[in-house]
C-alpha cells in the first residue's frame, strides 16, 4: 500500500512540474483580437495579461469616444476570451482532460 502511495505523489509531483512549466510556456504564446474590422488590436499572452493594443488614427473621433471605447473593450474581452482557451486547452493536455475545480 506504501508504495501506490509513493507512487501516487511522484505522479503529483511530476504533473505541479509540467503544470509549471506549461504557465512559463503560456506566458511567451500570444492571442490576437480586432474590433471594428482591424481598427483596434489587441494581444494577451497566457496569463491572460494584455500585452499591446494599437488603435489606427482614422478610429479616433473627439465627437464619438464611446465608439472607441466599445471596440477596445470588445478586442480586449475577445483576446483574454482567447487566452483562456488557449490555457485550458493546454492544461488540458496534461491533466488528460480532468476537470480538477481549482487547478486553474
Amino acid at each position: 500500500m506504501g508504495g501506490n502511495m509513493a507512487k501516487m505523489m511522484k505522479q503529483v509531483q511530476k504533473m505541479q512540474a509540467d503544470m509549471a512549466k506549461m504557465q512559463e510556456e503560456l506566458g511567451n504564446k500570444t492571442v490576437e483580437s480586432t474590433a471594428g474590422g482591424g481598427v483596434v488590436r489587441v494581444v494577451a499572452n497566457g496569463r491572460q495579461e494584455v500585452v499591446s493594443v494599437e488603435i489606427k488614427p482614422e478610429v479616433v473621433d473627439p465627437e464619438d469616444v464611446e465608439m472607441l471605447q466599445d471596440l477596445v473593450l470588445t478586442a480586449v474581452n475577445e483576446a483574454l476570451k482567447k487566452a483562456q482557451d488557449m490555457m485550458t486547452k493546454e492544461m488540458g493536455k496534461l491533466t488528460g482532460g480532468l476537470n480538477i475545480p481549482g487547478l486553474f
